[in-house]
């Protein structure tokens, strides 16, 4: 065996725990994420909508903005949100509106019909988890809600957002 010196730890070297940390959050979260994709399509077959879709819907609901505004936000490639887009507003879901600072350039709106179905996702979305979390013991569920706001700055760490802005 063989006694390399290791890295000391730091913000590009990260710890022993803070790795065994990050992989069973990524198992975790990975599990989380396709037991919510097929649970929601058993519960509720109308649900068709990609996660991906959804995402933009969620994005817009917020306010319009341009598809390289949209790709930015949400880290994808332009070509891969005109796309998306071009499915929505073959949907019915979102309609392209005049930039009013740019008179060459739309900006993508989500139309009553795409905030109904961001709604009823939403809505579906909620009662699954609120129906998991019931059936969880108690000190799991109160573990899970607890860990929410820690949740929530990961969230904004990975994203470089800062949630006090």
């Amino acid at each position: 065996m063989s006694s390399q010196p290791q890295p000391a730890p730091g913000p590009l070297a990260p710890d022993t725990d803070a790795l065994a940390g990050a992989q069973q959050l990524t198992d975790v979260i990975t599990r989380l994420r396709r037991a919510l994709r097929s649970s929601i399509r058993s519960e509720f077959p109308w649900e068709a909508l990609p996660m991906a879709q959804v995402e933009l819907l969620q994005t817009l609901a917020v306010a319009p903005m341009r598809v390289g505004e949209l790709a930015a936000r949400q880290r994808l490639a332009p070509n891969t949100v005109s796309g998306l887009i071009s499915k929505l507003l073959d949907a019915g879901l979102v309609d392209r509106q005049p930039d009013p600072g740019d008179r060459r350039t739309a900006r993508i709106a989500l139309t009553e019909a795409g905030h109904q179905q961001l709604r009823d996702w939403q809505s579906a979305h909620e009662r699954r988890l609120a129906a998991a979390l019931a059936g969880l013991a108690p000190a799991d569920r109160e573990a899970v809600m607890h860990a929410l706001p820690g949740l929530d700055h990961l969230a904004h760490a990975l994203a470089g957002t800062d949630p006090t802005r």
